[in-house]
């Protein structure tokens, strides 16, 4: 698997691609507001994505940006989520490859940094760290833990020098999800910088397991909705992914990251049909790479892919398209 460093991922698909937990904070991923028809499922309560607080819509709606469905959230609309930050250090502060280094995080609120920021577990854990390296051919997930001192912190290794991006993925309680994009410069030898082709729709990982991606129509276009299949193989032969292991509250995770602007997607496939089942939207034409990863036997296993998203139909087209399907 490369350079991909396999561990607990608890991830899934969000993107400019439609990608990002939406912190317009310049340190932040980004993501353009989606506010779908029918934002006041009831009288007084607004329902919306639990992933992308600023997708609205009504009970028993799906995200256009992830599948998952819209959960009760009168938060959802507000400027709560561009106010928090991730305080972030590194120690020693001038890393190097293959040296420890300790990452320590604090939650903060802008202005208001002083007051303490209590977290909510998402997928069994306070905070997501995906880790990937420039050229995106590195990746990792790791969970920080929380410490007596109220920070987070969690040891690593970067394999080379360069920089890498780190997108610190948590919900402040009684707050709404946010992704905050941090960096780290690691002083030394680089790598040659990879670089990526045609499609690689199919990926193996250890024990003999394979997963492909099918895109419906065969298509990975910006602006519509792309529903994607995806095949779990062990040896040659299907496996119904509802028959894996609970892995951090999922059968399965999915990341997806844009090569140029690092956007960011958190995914958690559904099951249909004996295969994962996967929709999002992407907004930018351009190559992305994306992880998944599922549990067997107590094993993690992640499986890499690129993908060529191709410019489709405009923002604009693709709007009047969907308004004209509701008439």
């Amino acid at each position: 698997m490369d350079k991909i460093k396999l561990v607990a991922l608890g991830v899934a698909f969000s993107s400019s691609l439609i990608l990002a937990a939406c912190n317009p904070n310049t340190k932040t991923a980004s993501a353009k507001e989606v506010v779908a028809e029918g934002s006041h499922a009831t009288k007084d309560h607004v329902f919306a994505c639990p992933m992308h607080s600023e997708v609205t819509g009504k009970e028993g709606d799906s995200c256009p940006k992830c599948g998952m469905k819209l959960e009760h959230n009168d938060n959802a609309g507000t400027s709560t989520t561009a106010n928090y930050y991730m305080d972030f250090k590194t120690a020693p502060s001038s890393v190097t490859p293959n040296q420890e280094v300790t990452l320590t995080m604090t939650p903060k609120i802008k202005g208001k940094e002083k007051e303490l920021v209590p977290l909510q577990d998402e997928h069994t854990k306070k905070i997501h760290l995906i880790v990937v390296s420039d050229d995106l051919s590195y990746f990792d997930h790791i969970h920080p833990e929380y410490g007596a001192d109220g920070t987070y912190k969690v040891n690593t290794k970067f394999p080379v020098g360069g920089n890498y991006t780190l997108f610190a993925d948590f919900k402040p309680s009684g707050g709404n999800h946010t992704v905050d994009k941090l960096n780290v410069n690691v002083t030394g030898q680089k790598a040659a910088e990879r670089k990526y082709g045609a499609d690689k729709l199919t990926a193996t990982s250890s024990d003999g397991f394979s997963v492909t991606l099918l895109p419906e129509g065969g298509k990975l276009e910006t602006n519509v909705q792309v529903h994607l299949s995806a095949v779990l193989k062990q040896n040659g032969k299907d496996v119904d992914p509802s028959t894996l292991e609970d892995y951090l509250g999922a059968k399965a995770h999915m990341v997806v990251i844009s090569l140029k602007d690092k956007e960011y997607l958190h995914v958690h496939p559904g099951i249909e049909n004996g295969k994962f089942d996967l929709h999002t939207t992407f907004e930018k034409p351009g190559l992305y790479r994306g992880w998944i990863q599922f549990q067997s036997k107590g094993k993690v296993h992640t499986t890499d892919f690129v993908l060529n998203v191709k410019q489709g139909a405009s923002k604009q087209q693709a709007d009047e398209g969907m308004e004209g399907m509701k008439h």
